[in-house]
């Protein structure tokens, strides 16, 4: 089975540290159905170019949160020898936000698309918050080329919907991705409030999750009628 989660959120402010590993995080980690052992998850910031300090805050909330944290970087080169091998040996690949659009672009120029499809497909748990949901999809929105949203039209498409984050909390987002998806230009798909997150098995979404209560996700689709929103009730993870 191949398990996704796109959502819009991820890490928290810590208690007494800076981060820790949120609800949406940990079940991403649950549904690797790790036993016997600390669960191993990998790190990437590539939308936000590999800050080592937040590479430090993640790795002090793996520690507390007994779980083996790893990271991929890619600047100023790749750090580790082997990615596939590397990316094999994870539970969970959890992407971090930022500019999904430089994002995508370095993975293609570093050969990632295909690698992850891999890992994915041997079981490993793809997941991410903002940019590390959209990329994911066959697109989405952004605002990765200024303070103006825009179209992604260029996602990995391991899955065919379209995702669009911050749907709540950025008034851009819906009257774009409306228009998009409207216009064909965009799949249908699923629009994401903060902290709420939708589960893909094998392709198909089959849970939707938030760590906020009462917030959701949508249902976005194109009609004969124009553009059809059904709001979906979300689960909440403690």
């Amino acid at each position: 089975m191949t398990i996704l989660i796109a959502t819009c959120g991820g890490m928290k402010p810590g208690r007494r540290t800076e981060l820790e590993y949120g609800p949406l995080v940990l079940h991403a980690i649950e549904r690797a159905g790790v036993q016997g052992r600390a669960p191993r998850v990998c790190q990437v910031d590539t939308a936000s170019g590999d800050q080592r300090f937040a590479q430090a805050q993640q790795d002090e909330a793996g520690r507390i949160a007994g779980i083996t944290t790893s990271h991929l970087t890619l600047f100023p080169m790749p750090n580790v020898d082997d990615v596939l091998a590397f990316l094999l040996s994870q539970d969970v690949i959890w992407v971090n936000g930022g500019s999904v659009v430089n994002l995508l672009a370095v993975w293609r120029a570093h050969g990632l698309p295909s690698i992850f499809r891999t890992a994915w497909e041997a079981g490993v748990v793809l997941a991410g918050g903002s940019a590390g949901a959209v990329c994911w999809h066959s697109g989405g929105t952004t605002s990765s080329f200024g303070p103006e949203i825009s179209p992604v039209l260029d996602g990995l498409g391991l899955v065919p919907e379209s995702c669009c984050v911050h749907y709540d909390s950025d008034p851009g987002r819906r009257p774009l991705y409306h228009s998009l998806v409207g216009s064909g230009q965009l799949a249908d798909g699923f629009a994401l409030e903060e902290g709420a997150g939708v589960v893909y098995e094998d392709g198909k979404m089959v849970d939707v999750v938030t760590d906020i209560p009462g917030h959701r996700a949508f249902r976005v689709e194109a009609t004969a009628d124009g553009v059809h929103e059904e709001p979906l009730s979300a689960r909440l993870l403690r």
